[in-house]
């Protein structure tokens, strides 16, 4: 019996995992603020300083949380595909390195160079940070961005994305920026390590 469990554990998709976990956190959300509380999305949510330091598990615990159903279909449509690619190219290890510290360097972005924003939620850090990886490892494979229907060099997806992206209201692009810049460093890294280029 613990053989078949462990045998399942083992082959179950992480990509998917890291999704259903955001689901179940969007829905536990959702559903408090229906009951009238935003105390567990104040929990969960990172904040910027000086109040940070109050709440610092933020750092982990906003990067699977979201309030608004449009962010969380637009990360978790994002970190499908590119998950499931950085999964085929890289392996489990380097993905899950690569969104947790995707995630982090995000939320510390957001806590160094947004002190006029009060708190922030979303994946988008860590989403970033496998869009960078694979801009250094797959610069020239294309991909559809909606609504474009010509197909673009994912290097130009993800910086266009991260360029239009930060002139939006509401947008905590240093979240962005911080995961991005760890994506390009932690893709530099396995293709220095792996030794050899991707397609």
């Amino acid at each position: 019996m613990n053989q078949k469990y462990s045998l399942m554990l083992r082959n179950l998709n992480p990509v998917v995992v890291i999704i259903g976990i955001n689901v179940l956190i969007f829905v536990a959300v959702n559903l408090s603020y229906q009951l009238g509380s935003d105390a567990l999305l104040d929990f969960l949510a990172l904040y910027s300083s000086p109040y940070f330091i109050q709440r610092p598990w933020g750092v982990i615990t906003s990067v699977f949380t979201h309030y608004g159903l449009f962010h969380l279909l637009a990360n978790m449509f994002t970190l499908y595909f590119f998950g499931n690619f950085m999964l085929r190219i890289t392996g489990v290890r380097n993905f899950i390195l690569l969104y947790l510290a995707g995630g982090l360097a995000g939320s510390l972005f957001f806590v160094l160079l947004a002190p006029d924003y009060h708190s922030a939620v979303g994946a988008s850090g860590a989403v970033f940070a496998l869009g960078g990886a694979l801009t250094v490892l797959v610069p020239q494979i294309k991909v559809y961005v909606f609504p474009i229907p010509a197909p673009l060099p994912l290097w130009v997806a993800v910086i266009g994305g991260f360029i239009i992206l930060s002139f939006l209201t509401g947008v905590a692009w240093q979240a962005h920026l911080g995961g991005l810049l760890a994506g390009l460093a932690g893709g530099l890294i396995i293709k220095r390590q792996q030794g050899r280029l991707y397609y």
